[in-house]
């Protein structure tokens, strides 16, 4: 994951050719992402059905990359034994999705990799405090969950400018840790997804976001690199 000043570019595969998800997972490892981004849906969570595990374990056998995977799904908990198996480094879940958010924010950690809770743009910000301590990152969504090529939603600026501020406040750092004198921790994860471009990251940056995941944007022409770039800023 991104350390101090640095910006996490994530490809959002949901956006790729699913009919060559191997190959669309090279591409997006030489264009130089940092990571793949991973949805799954349910369609009850969310009005659409998407990928799933076992496509995750055929995008692992193609890469090396971290493979971070957002799943919008009802009852997460029952997904991550499958996720885990199947190659996850990271599960993030919403917290809009169930309501025992700490068990599986806990089960995560317990199977060994990073455990992300993501926030819907119409959820209130007050309630992420509760949570820095119990994840290694947030996820706070710029369009509803669900399709990919909306427009971004400015309103949820003001929440990445609260979390950041929140985290810098408390000297929050990854995983919720406050480190001790002396010691250097990375800063604690704030990730955006949703319409994300040459214009939006920008601004999603300057709020204090670190990780972003743009998916049309990226796939949509030929020159996947050089966009990569633009958006680290």
């Amino acid at each position: 994951m991104a350390i101090d000043n640095e910006i996490y570019i994530e490809p959002s595969i949901f956006a790729a050719d699913f009919g060559h998800l191997a190959d669309e997972a090279k591409r997006v490892e030489q264009a130089g992402a940092d990571a793949i981004h991973f949805d799954i849906m349910d369609g009850h969570f969310v009005p659409n059905l998407s990928l799933s595990p076992k496509s995750l374990a055929a995008v692992n056998r193609a890469t090396d990359l971290y493979l971070d995977v957002h799943i919008m799904v009802y009852n997460p908990y029952h997904y991550i034994e499958r996720l885990v198996e199947n190659g996850a480094d990271c599960i993030t879940f919403h917290f809009e999705a169930t309501e025992d958010v700490e068990d599986t924010l806990s089960y995560i950690r317990k199977c060994s990799v990073h455990a992300g809770l993501a926030f819907c743009p119409e959820t209130d910000e007050s309630l992420i405090p509760k949570y820095l301590d119990k994840c290694d990152k947030i996820l706070l969504m710029t369009v509803h969950p669900g399709f990919s090529g909306q427009a971004f939603i400015p309103e949820v600026l003001e929440k990445i400018e609260f979390a950041r501020g929140l985290c810098d406040k408390l000297n929050v750092r990854r995983g919720g840790k406050v480190p001790k004198e002396g010691e250097t921790l990375p800063p604690f994860a704030i990730q955006i997804d949703g319409g994300i471009d040459d214009k939006t990251a920008p601004q999603v940056i300057k709020a204090g976001a670190d990780h972003l995941v743009a998916g049309t944007y990226l796939f949509e022409g030929e020159d996947m690199k050089e966009k990569i770039k633009g958006l680290r800023g």
